[in-house]
């Protein structure tokens, strides 16, 4: 009986640890990592926009603009419609991307939550404008 008695007590004091090892992984892991979005620039259907034209992100998120259809293209961040001046001067990619599928990212690291407007040069006047929320 207290043979029984005592393995009982080592089964159950194994089960109370193993359940601790993993409720400590539950309570100390790590927040979720930053995400990566992608923005066309240029539709699928050749429009001159950008796709998606709105996009709602957290801080420390990265935006990827792609080169799509109808270039040249670029991203320039509006200083007067965005909520931190100089990030969207710094996040700003001036520089016309030529060839589909060239790239560009916009680390928005560290960001002041708002509003943040861009557009391409080239097609502003053709209504490709859009907006990226950082929350």
């Amino acid at each position: 009986m207290k043979l029984i008695a005592a393995s009982l007590r080592r089964v159950s004091l194994a089960v109370l640890t193993l359940v601790l090892v993993i409720g400590s992984f539950a309570v100390f892991t790590p927040s979720a990592a930053a995400e990566t979005y992608t923005v066309k620039m240029g539709t699928d259907k050749g429009l001159l926009a950008f796709e998606p034209k709105k996009l709602s992100i957290k801080v420390g998120d990265t935006v990827k603009f792609v080169n799509n259809k109808v270039p040249p293209h670029n991203v320039v961040f509006d200083t007067k419609k965005s909520a931190d001046k100089a990030l969207a001067k710094s996040l700003s990619h001036k520089q016309l991307l030529m060839s589909p599928g060239q790239s560009y990212e916009a680390s928005f690291e560290g960001a002041t939550p708002g509003e943040y407007t861009f557009y391409c040069e080239p097609h502003r006047g053709a209504g490709m404008v859009g907006k990226i929320t950082v929350e």
